[in-house]
């Protein structure tokens, strides 16, 4: 697909499925989805299991300094998606990913570092997504208040990577909070109980561009990036900060790969939960479930503070949608039973 192509794609175009079934056990076989991860296990220490969800520290890079004096957290994202096509976006996104998924582990992002691979930066083409990529860092950095280290970005510049797509990695580093009693405040995307309410916060939209579900189940590798807004996106991380220093929440997910099934999935297998959920009527389903549309992230709440988090959400202005429950392993979408949790973990 073309730049002329990409500019002009619609998600109307894009007929729905007649079954989302058939579309979740197609993408479960897709390895970008896989909980797995073959590399595992650098460490032969971990932090102190009663100061942190053991999920935190494997799934986040959270590290105990050796004194015991410090955790700190650190996280790699990578993006190959249109950075030809607008890089200063491209650079804006990946960097509210990064700080996103940091934010929903408790953590407190601090500085970055990033490197464009897969570009000849001394041609116009090579020197427009550099320049672009460098803006778009910089902007970012300073929305979230980030240091970037030592004010460098760093390139390559290869000739014969001209089969490659320009990819741009950025590497953050965070710190984790303490609370009056001097404990470290932590928190996982893994659902804690069942009974749990599940919410949504963010916007929902029928956007499914650049998601896994667009390029592999309906074969389309090129769309435009997600809708994306940078001052929303600082307010609701901002409300989920808040949210995790009140206690109001027992999980935090950020809406990633996969769109939201796969990370209520994701949220769902280390401790064995499913999850019963109702669907936006005014959203495409598809979109709703696989999209994977930026600013939104996935709470579990307890019931007994159902109330005041509803209170506090009115007082934010941030919207957010009622998802449904936890369940002891079912997985229910619109009162469609799909299997349970440990039977989709086995299949992938």
């Amino acid at each position: 697909m073309e730049q002329e192509e990409i500019l002009e794609f619609d998600s109307s175009q894009i007929p729905e499925p007649e079954s989302i079934s058939d579309v979740i056990y197609q993408l479960m076989v897709n390895p970008n989805l896989s909980p797995i991860n073959y590399f595992n296990d650098f460490s032969d220490t971990l932090p102190d299991p009663k100061r942190m969800d053991n999920d935190a520290s494997a799934e986040t890079g959270i590290i105990e300094l050796n004194d015991g004096s410090k955790l700190v957290a650190m996280s790699t994202h990578a993006l190959h998606h249109h950075l030809e096509q607008d890089p200063k976006k491209a650079a804006e996104i990946l960097v509210t990913r990064a700080v996103r998924k940091m934010v929903c582990f408790g953590a407190e992002p601090i500085a970055l570092t990033a490197m464009v691979y897969h570009i000849n930066y001394s041609d116009p083409n090579g020197n427009y997504i550099a320049s672009g990529a460098k803006a778009g860092l910089e902007n970012a950095a300073q929305a979230f208040g980030l240091k970037i280290a030592d004010r460098k970005i760093r390139f390559d510049n290869f000739d014969a990577h001209d089969s490659q797509s320009p990819t741009l990695i950025v590497s953050l580093l965070g710190t984790m909070k303490k609370n009056d009693q001097d404990e470290v405040v932590t928190i996982t995307p893994s659902f804690k109980n069942k009974g749990n309410n599940i919410f949504l916060l963010g916007r929902t939209s029928d956007d499914i561009c650049t998601s896994d579900y667009l390029e592999f189940y309906h074969g389309i590798s090129n769309s435009p990036l997600p809708e994306f807004d940078l001052d929303f996106e600082i307010r609701l991380l901002e409300s989920v900060k808040q949210l995790i220093s009140k206690n109001m929440i027992q999980s935090a997910s950020p809406v990633g790969k996969g769109g939201l099934f796969f990370s209520l999935l994701r949220a769902g297998w280390v401790n064995e939960l499913g999850f019963d959920i109702t669907t936006a009527a005014e959203n495409r389903i598809d979109a709703f479930l696989f999209g994977e549309s930026m600013g939104r992230i996935i709470l579990g709440v307890d019931p007994a503070l159902e109330d005041e988090f509803v209170d506090f959400m009115f007082e934010q202005k941030i919207p957010f949608f009622t998802l449904g429950h936890v369940t002891k392993g079912e997985i229910r979408i619109d009162d469609e039973s799909f299997g349970y949790i440990d039977k989709m973990s086995e299949s992938i």
